[in-house]
């Protein structure tokens, strides 16, 4: 079915890994960690320990690569049945730290995107995660000029996403969304009656992950990279 967008005014992008790299750098974190557990448990057993760890801690430490460290120290503790050494809970912050300093790494054609679709319609960012670190990665990324308005939310449920258009007065209808997560850039939009545009990653955390029965119904348009909006969109 052909989705129309001609009532479109306002468009809103995903940060981590839908304009830049962000999955990558988690999954070679886990691996490292992966590597410092190894005397006391299986790679299989540390990524399903770790993965409790953050989805237990969610609701206190939200999301982000501080959060990510944190449960890393709190899992290795635990698996280590709290015998791990001090050099070892280091390299474990260190690992956190060299997150934190990763280069942005824009995907393909997303400044090309920005800024023909700045030209007709205002662009707002809304993404989740730390606050200082979203900040410092849109920095290094140049693009804030393209965006009208920055939200970094504790969450993309339709609360959050409802009391965004609210707070800037835009009615849904008029509304786009564009992510790379079915299950935090686009099925919260389409509940909530605004429109939404899938551009799948590579890489997806569990977390993020949906059955077919949570899209079956779902009226979304999925597209292969981000350049193939403007197929879609007036520019």
């Amino acid at each position: 079915m052909e989705i129309d967008y001609k009532d479109i005014k306002v468009i809103g992008f995903d940060a981590d890994d839908t304009l830049w790299i962000n999955e990558t750098y988690f999954r070679d974190a886990e691996a490292n960690f992966s590597k410092l557990l190894s005397g006391f448990e299986t790679p299989n057993k540390i990524d399903q320990e770790l993965f409790k760890k953050e989805i237990g801690n969610l609701e206190l430490y939200g999301y982000g690569v501080k959060a990510f460290t944190l449960s890393m120290v709190e899992c290795a503790l635990e698996l280590s049945n709290y015998t791990l050494p001090n050099t070892v809970i280091e390299k474990i912050l260190n690992i956190g730290k060299d997150m934190l300093n990763a280069p942005v790494d824009l995907l393909d054609g997303v400044e090309e995107v920005l800024e023909k679709l700045s030209k007709n319609y205002r662009l707002i960012l809304a993404t989740k995660g730390d606050l200082l670190d979203q900040e410092r990665k849109l920095e290094k990324s140049g693009l804030s000029k393209y965006f009208h308005h920055i939200e970094v939310l504790s969450d993309k449920k339709e609360a959050n996403y409802a009391k965004l258009l609210k707070h800037l007065k835009i009615k849904p209808e008029h509304f786009l969304m564009v992510g790379n997560s079915l299950k935090s850039d686009v099925l919260p939009l389409v509940h909530i009656n605004a429109k939404a545009i899938h551009v799948p990653f590579h890489t997806t955390w569990a977390h993020e992950q949906v059955t077919a029965q949570e899209t079956k119904g779902k009226t979304y348009k999925t597209v292969q990279c981000l350049k193939d909006i403007l197929n879609h969109l007036q520019h």
